[in-house]
Parts: C-alpha cells; structure tokens; sequence
C-alpha cells in the first residue's frame, strides 16, 4: 500500500536518509494500536532491537512503516491514534520517538485508566507526551481538543484537527480488512509468520530470507 506523503513521518525515520538512493524497495507494514500490549511488544522489539540492523544491512532495501491501527472496543485506541496524527502533522520526524514513549506508558491509556476522565483531559496528557520528546506540546493540544460549543453552522459533531487524518487511516485499513493488532504486511501480502512475540534472532533470520 502507498504511503500518503502527509504521513511520511509513519516511516521508520534511520531510513530517511537513504531514501534518494531506493529504487524499488521492499515494504514492511506494522499495523499497531498504542493500547494493544502485543502492539507494544512487537514495536518496542522491531524499533530497539531490530532497527539497528536494518539501518546497517538493509538499509537500501526496505521500508518499515507503522500503520495507526484504531481498535474502538478500546475507546482511548481512538484518542491516542489522533494523538499520534497530531505529531505527524507537526514534527512527522518525532513520530517513532512519541511512540516509543506513548508505548512504554500505555497502560496509563487502558479502559481503567480514562474512563473517569474526559476526552480533553486525556488529550492533555497525550500531548505532553509529545511535549517530552520535543514536540510543540500546546499545539498539538490545539489540535486535539474538540469544543463544546456548536460549530459556525450550528454543528455539535464537528471533531477536531486531524478528525479528517484519522478518516483516511481508517479506511485504509478497512480496504484491506486488518482487523486485529499487531498485523504484518510484506510487499502488500499478509506476513502471518510474524507475531508479537518474534524475538530479534527470529527477526534476523526472516530478513535474511525475505530481503533479496
């Protein structure tokens, strides 16, 4: 699947700098939600342990590319995905490093853990996790916080600044059916070998064998 040049910031970002050298690279797709634990496993795997050898070995070879997967049966998946569009609408460059540390603390997001709050409270929190890894804090509030007062046409359901972003990731992944996270594509085809628990050594094995 294309990556939408508003949302480049979704691209491991070590391998920016060789983008002018790729010709046809290979393309590994994970989709994660931030309040998914497996999400988080397999993130925290590929991003500390396994982004190094990419950057050394395959670097002219393959894309990496996190795909916002929202599961709404969690209602916070919604808010901390359009916590992640705000980044990447601002500081795209920041986004691996807002999702490292939104992951390390993601069960501050979990059901029991918002569900006393409201949505513009949670947003508070979320951008001053943006705030810590060096991203506009107060703009990305801007972006997230939805008002309650009714919209210049008298609309109550007017969303908030990536509301439009996070349309477009859904149905992305809607076309191709991704239902459960963390899911892996490889050059367009489900990866179904590849599961949370891959450790590095399994990782470095499946890259020898799949990166011509």
């Amino acid at each position: 699947m294309a990556l939408p040049p508003k949302f480049a910031g979704q691209r491991l970002p070590l391998l920016l700098r060789g983008a002018a050298q790729l010709e046809t690279p290979n393309i590994l797709e994970i989709y994660l939600d931030y309040v998914c634990p497996f999400s988080a496993k397999m993130f925290n795997t590929i991003y500390n342990l396994v982004r190094p050898m990419i950057e050394t070995k395959y670097q002219s070879k393959l894309w990496v590319l996190f795909r916002q997967h929202i599961q709404p049966w969690h209602p916070s998946s919604t808010l901390t995905h359009e916590a992640g569009a705000a980044v990447l609408k601002l500081a795209p460059e920041k986004f691996w490093a807002f999702s490292a540390v939104l992951f390390e603390h993601q069960k501050q997001f979990f059901d029991a853990n918002v569900v006393n709050e409201t949505r513009n409270e949670t947003y508070k929190r979320l951008a001053a996790i943006a705030g810590s890894v060096d991203v506009d804090e107060q703009r990305v509030l801007d972006l997230l916080i939805v008002s309650d007062k009714p919209g210049k046409d008298d609309s109550l359901n007017n969303g908030n600044g990536v509301t439009n972003d996070i349309k477009l990731m859904v149905k992305a992944n809607r076309v191709i059916g991704v239902h459960v996270s963390p899911t892996v594509f490889f050059n367009g085809i489900e990866e179904k070998s590849i599961g949370s628990s891959f450790t590095a050594a399994q990782w470095e094995d499946w890259l020898d064998s799949n990166i011509a």
